[in-house]
């Protein structure tokens, strides 16, 4: 019996379209999100300013081919690099992810929507230094500001019910799909354009969370936005030069992303697009760890003074938390590197309990050589709080919690601390903000003078002022 297959060519997916559409046509009225994508861009940039301070970090950055000259480059902040706007966003995306101290978001899926800011810095930079070139204007921070809610809304709404790490892929991959959008629309791309984009972002599959997870995590994780992001801006690139797409990327039988990568399940994508990412967005304010443990450092952070003079005499610790805490972050055994130390629970309320405080700097092999670090690890005991873990996935409440309570061999107990949402939540902005800013200075002040920092926290605080402000202007207050 004969048999063919319908070449008929189908209608392009439907949240191919809803991005596309959000992308051309929507118009951002949110305050709030402005004022937030104005802290995010001041997050994101200190946090790339604090990476440039190590080595295994630095090593990535520059031209792919040393001494490579790009009129009008896009430019590195914090450096002297003025690279195509693909390498740029790479070196870009990595300076911001490489200490997990950027901003986050939790739902189905987890993941950093400022990634996106590699590409998009890279591209505004490039566009607006050309413009210039040409006689036209340059992009403003406004514009930039614009694209950042945009890239955070498709990010975070695509995590909200569809989970790639239940499937074993990593969370760059909305990274990916968001950057390729948005940029495609700085480009000047159409509607029709912005989808021949995004399909083929689809088309690339998604990478492996393995090296996010034991026993093989590792410093990819820290790189995988920048090439997710460089990866966008190449697609955006590609496609303004006319290359085709593929409409039924996401459901094409047997050979669409759902079917190959995603269990045969459809992507859900029930919430429009509007700004309501960059509104909840949640910041890593007072120190350096992956999300779902900051309540649990916050809570080291309390019994520390209670402790500090009887790590040897404790017994028993206690950990409550959520599963995906659980699921992602809870280890036992040796620990290799500051990726794998940056990504366990345990060592990082340790690193709470014994010293209070934690920074970068307590990742790395010097510190965790402390022979009271693995000795605490060894006493605790991780278990799931059900009603954590319910809120934790609830859009009214999105919390993250987690508590801890320490037995001593004596028998004695301390109070069990419970901390339900962490400083960078949008719960705790009139707490967050004032630190946040006082982040920005300190980070700024690892790398320029005096004089320089002043200048350039003096622009982001007049958000007026920054907003009218050119982005090639405003990049090169941070060069070197």
């Amino acid at each position: 019996m004969a048999s063919h297959i319908s070449n008929a060519r189908p209608d392009p997916d439907p949240i191919l379209v809803d991005i596309a559409a959000y992308v051309a046509q929507s118009t951002i009225d949110s305050d709030l999100a402005y004022e937030t994508a104005r802290h995010c861009l001041m997050d994101s940039l200190g946090c790339a300013l604090l990476a440039l301070r190590y080595p295994e970090c630095t090593k990535h950055l520059g031209p792919t081919v040393p001494g490579t000259h790009v009129p009008h480059g896009a430019r590195v902040p914090g450096t002297q690099f003025e690279l195509d706007p693909v390498q740029a966003a790479y070196n870009i995306g990595g300076l911001i992810r490489w200490l997990d101290y950027n901003d986050t978001w939790l739902a189905a899926e987890w993941g950093h929507p400022s990634d996106n800011l590699g590409g998009l810095l890279a591209t505004a930079d490039y566009l607006s230094r050309r413009n210039i070139a040409e006689g036209r204007p340059p992009l403003l921070v406004r514009d930039l500001l614009t694209a950042m809610i945009k890239a955070h809304e498709i990010q975070g709404v695509l995590a909200l019910e569809n989970s790639l790490n239940r499937v074993g892929l990593d969370h760059v991959h909305f990274v990916k799909v968001a950057s390729t959008a948005v940029v495609t629309g700085m480009l000047g791309g159409r509607e029709e354009e912005i989808i021949n984009a995004v399909s083929n972002a689809f088309a690339d599959g998604g990478s492996l969370r393995v090296y996010r997870q034991a026993p093989n995590t590792g410093s990819r994780k820290s790189w995988a936005a920048g090439d997710a992001t460089s990866r966008a801006v190449w697609l955006a690139l590609m496609t303004m030069k006319g290359e085709m797409g593929y409409p039924s990327v996401l459901s094409a039988e047997g050979w669409g992303f759902c079917d190959v990568l995603f269990n045969g399940k459809p992507f859900v994508c029930r919430q429009p697009f509007g700004a309501y990412v960059m509104e909840n967005i949640l910041f890593k304010i007072a120190f350096p760890a992956e999300f779902h443990a900051q309540t649990a450092v916050e809570c080291a952070f309390q019994l520390h003074e209670a402790v500090r003079d009887r790590l040897d005499e404790i017994d028993e610790i206690t950990i409550t938390t959520h599963e995906s805490a659980i699921r992602i972050i809870s280890k036992r055994g040796p620990l290799h590197n500051p990726a794998d130390r940056d990504h366990c629970l345990q060592y990082m309320a340790a690193i709470g309990l014994i010293y209070g405080t934690l920074t970068a700097d307590h990742y790395e092999d010097e510190i965790a050589a402390d022979p009271r670090i693995d000795t605490l690890r060894e006493k605790m005991t991780v278990v799931e709080n059900p009603q954590y873990s319910r809120d934790y996935l609830d859009p009214d409440r999105r919390s993250i919690a987690n508590a801890l309570q320490i037995r001593f061999a004596d028998g004695s107990i301390t109070e069990k601390v419970e901390v339900e949402y962490p400083i960078g939540h949008r719960r705790r902005r009139a707490e967050g903000i004032p630190l946040l800013e006082e982040k920005f200075v300190n980070n700024l002040a690892t790398r320029f003078p005096a004089k320089q920092a002043e200048t350039i926290m003096e622009l982001c605080l007049d958000r007026e002022r920054l907003e009218a402000t050119p982005v090639n202007e405003f990049i090169g207050q941070f060069i070197i």
